[in-house]
């Protein structure tokens, strides 16, 4: 039964209101390439696990994510018009090659944090941006099977809870006699 700390993989299909009210398919992960998560460890949206939570292997599940339990409403202040020399390269040009329409860029926060913002448009003096989720402002469809629960292990909780490894070496340290595993001897 999914519960906190199993494995599960999953077919689904991913759908959202396309033109004239017909749903439009947007993402699919099949048998030979299965969704896989560890439930309780916020690697998926909360209502996502919760409309997982208790099912078993072999039980299909067809729910819908209201906006606002997904990626929430979108919102215009997240469009920006940034200046085109926010994205020149080392060179000293435009990022022609990285910063089109329809592009996704990493941009940082005045706080330092990534995140990602897909190129709306690019004007000779301007690009602009969208910080809202691709998915923001709609529901969510979610049709498929569960494959497989099982316990995660202790290597995949470890590495789930700390993705970057030992002491943020990032497996490139020479021994930081952490134990970690990912440290060369």
């Amino acid at each position: 039964m999914i519960e906190n700390l199993k494995v599960v993989k999953a077919t689904y299909e991913l759908y959202i209101n396309g033109e004239g009210g017909q749903e439009e398919l947007m993402e699919k992960a099949t048998e030979e390439a299965p969704l896989v998560w560890c439930q309780g460890e916020g690697m998926m949206l909360p209502a996502f696990e919760a409309a997982m939570a208790g099912k078993e292997e072999g039980d299909h599940f067809d729910f819908v994510l209201k906006a606002a339990d997904a990626y929430g409403e979108y919102i215009q202040e997240g469009l920006m018009d940034l200046p085109k020399k926010m994205f020149f390269n080392g060179d000293g040009e435009f990022d022609e090659e990285r910063v089109y329409v329809g592009a996704i860029v990493p941009m940082n926060t005045v706080d330092g944090q990534i995140v990602k913002a897909q190129v709306c448009e690019v004007t000779d003096d301007q690009v602009t941006i969208d910080l809202n989720h691709p998915y923001a402002g709609e529901d969510l469809h979610f049709k498929g099977t569960i494959l497989e629960i099982r316990d995660v292990t202790e290597g995949e909780l470890k590495a789930i809870r700390n993705p970057h490894g030992c002491g943020k070496c990032h497996g490139k340290c020479d021994d930081c006699d952490s134990g970690c595993g990912n440290c060369k001897s």
